[in-house]
Parts: structure tokens; C-alpha cells; sequence
């Protein structure tokens, strides 16, 4: 199974912030935020989301670009 990427650049920017805020907020009130963390820190380090996948969001500009190309 190839995972195409379709998480763009400023999604997986957004997804580091708030993994950050989630690793504070794990630090100071319950550990299962970082669950939370973990997730947002993997697709945004991969590129790829499963959820996006599922519903059909794409936010990376150059996969989304082939793929206008090919249905013309």
C-alpha cells in the first residue's frame, strides 16, 4: 500500500503547533494528550492522513495538481 501525500505544507505546520500545545497540556493536566501528541506528530511528519484519506481532503498543492492534470 503506497501512501500518497495529502497533507500540505501549512496542514502538517498547524498539526507541529499543536502537537506542541498538546505536549504542554499532557505535561500539566493528563498524560492521554499525548496520544494526541503522537498522532499530529506522525502525519505531519509523514505527510500522509488516514482520516483525510477517508473523507477525500487533499491539501498537498502538487499531488492535487497531478491529479486535476490527469482528469483533463
Amino acid at each position: 500500500m503506497l501512501m500518497k501525500c495529502n497533507v500540505g505544507m501549512i496542514d502538517r505546520i498547524i498539526r507541529f503547533v499543536v502537537a506542541i500545545i498538546f505536549a504542554v497540556i499532557g505535561f500539566t493536566v493528563n498524560a492521554w494528550w499525548f496520544i494526541v501528541t503522537a498522532i499530529a506528530l506522525v502525519t505531519g511528519i509523514l505527510g500522509w492522513c488516514g482520516l483525510y484519506k477517508l473523507i477525500g481532503i487533499n491539501t498537498c498543492k502538487k499531488v492535487a495538481k497531478k491529479q486535476q492534470r490527469k482528469r483533463n
